[in-house]
């Protein structure tokens, strides 16, 4: 059994969409973010688990992770079966360079905003920290074009874990009100209308 610690409308949502994709058992047990109660994520037992007091973090047979994107790629490989991951060599390749580029340059503008408006001190805030963010952004989202185009699926003929990664960064970027283009709106929607998804978003909401 997994054991999902998470919040709402955090990087955890990554992780339950991941495991309804699988159709792993698991445990999802919702903490406060910033607290030092019980369940909050500043509470001793779970900065023993996730040393940062961060989401997302799973349990499974003595391992402890608390990184979204190696997360859900480890839960792919829980079910080979069902190709969430390449197997293929060169494909795989492709996976990993695009993953890296979603984590690393993607989702950096909208991290960067997420943190000047709400967990960065006032004081250390910068005001006009969004010019730079919208224009980190429209470089991110050209080269995004590049990399999936009008693609059903971001890597190859089938549903992986990268299509989360893209998708619920993308989410992100249109609740912080930035500019989508139609195509990467329409391939967003299309993965939100997957059952795995309408399931996660349900169990996170609740």
């Amino acid at each position: 059994m997994i054991t999902l610690y998470g919040a709402a409308q955090t990087r955890s949502f990554r992780v339950l969409w991941a495991l309804e994709e699988a159709n792993l058992n698991y445990d999802y047990r919702q903490v406060e973010i910033g607290h030092k109660s019980e369940k909050g994520t500043q509470a001793e037992n779970y900065r023993q688990l996730n040393f940062q007091g961060k989401v997302p973090c799973i349990i499974h047979d003595g391992i402890v992770m608390n990184e979204s994107a190696a997360i859900i790629n480890y839960i792919a490989q829980l079910k080979p079966e069902i190709n969430l991951i390449p197997k293929d060599l060169k494909i795989r390749a492709y996976y990993d360079e695009l993953c890296f580029f979603i984590m690393s340059d993607f989702e950096q503008a909208l991290w960067t905003v997420t943190k000047h408006q709400k967990l960065i001190p006032k004081d250390l805030q910068v005001p006009d920290i969004r010019k730079v963010a919208d224009w980190e952004f429209a470089r991110s989202v050209s080269a995004l074009q590049n990399y999936i185009s009008n693609k059903e699926f971001a890597v190859g003929d089938n549903f992986t874990m990268a299509d989360i990664l893209i998708s619920h960064t993308l989410r992100w970027a249109v609740a912080y009100q930035f500019e989508i283009p139609q195509n990467l709106n329409k391939y967003m929607n299309k993965m939100f209308e997957r059952p795995a998804y309408k399931s996660a978003l349900q169990k996170e909401q609740s």
